[in-house]
């Protein structure tokens, strides 16, 4: 079961805030009043009596515990929900940008602030353009997933023959190299690297060499709010090729960076894929 983080930390925001409030509101005061009513109740002070006010004035563990996780579970809070967030690739579908085991950093703002949990957008900043890689959440799915943003609202996209076109433009791509491209089933097949241009931003893909079988639709309009999104490993990909386009609500954020690879299993982490997204 796929566990929603953000969620989790807004409801411990929210109990060791209340916790702690509670506490300055209403059992400080009474633990306050316990000690004052030690302290007038005996005349000559000593250790039995300084040790009952202590006891008295001394916080619940609960109280302590809250006080103490609150500050830093709402920097936490605030870190990812406005600023940035940490994400773990978990597929191929963007390789070769983007491997399996990569951690990198998501910009939360650059396309707006929004609410935690809900994703309600309240203040506007920049809209998503052609070319970068975004986190979202898909149409038919609850969790993260990570693709670049080649349809823009309006546009009409066309991919036929592994051949991208956008509102009636090829995309501007060239051979870089041959590569062996592993696909879902564990078998290799003999592919091309490619260097390809989608608005401002020039990265690589990869598409196998055989010909492509008919899938039915190839031809796509965005609707306006909305986006279509394709991963750079082109024939390992489901993306809005199947699944449609992503509406603008669903938007986590960009992804600028990779900070962090590590394989699977026991392996250490490694630090030489690190530097920033094209």
């Amino acid at each position: 079961m796929d566990i929603d983080f953000s969620l989790v930390l807004l409801i411990l925001v929210l109990i060791t805030g209340v916790v702690a409030l509670y506490d300055r509101l209403v059992l400080a005061e009474t633990r306050q009043a316990s000690a004052d009513r030690l302290r007038k109740a005996q005349t000559v002070e000593s250790d039995a009596l300084k040790q009952a006010i202590a006891t008295a004035e001394q916080e619940p563990v609960l109280v302590e515990y809250a006080k103490s996780f609150f500050p830093v579970l709402l920097i936490v809070l605030v870190l990812r929900s406005f600023l940035l967030e940490p994400f773990q690739i978990p597929s191929g579908s963007m390789i070769p940008t983007l491997e399996v085991g990569d951690f990198i950093l998501v910009n939360k703002y650059t396309y707006g602030l929004r609410l935690p949990v809900v994703g309600t957008k309240f203040v506007e900043v920049n809209e998503p353009k052609r070319g970068e890689v975004m986190v979202f959440i898909p149409p038919h799915d609850k969790r993260y997933f990570i693709k670049r943003i080649v349809g823009l609202p309006g546009d009409t996209i066309r991919y036929e023959n592994k051949v991208l076109s956008v509102n009636g433009e090829l995309v501007v791509s060239e051979v870089i190299d041959s590569v062996q491209i592993e696909m879902p089933n564990g078998m290799e097949q003999s592919g091309v690297l490619m260097s390809e241009t989608l608005g401002e931003v020039q990265h690589e893909t990869q598409i196998v060499s055989t010909p492509a079988r008919d899938s039915g639709r190839n031809v796509w309009v965005v609707p306006e709010g909305h986006y279509f999104m394709m991963g750079d490993n082109r024939d390992n990909s489901a993306d809005s090729r199947v699944w449609g386009t992503v509406p603008e609500a669903n938007i986590v954020g960009k992804a600028f960076a990779v900070w962090m690879h590590k394989e699977q299993g026991w392996s250490l982490p490694t630090f030489s894929r690190n530097g920033l997204i094209r």
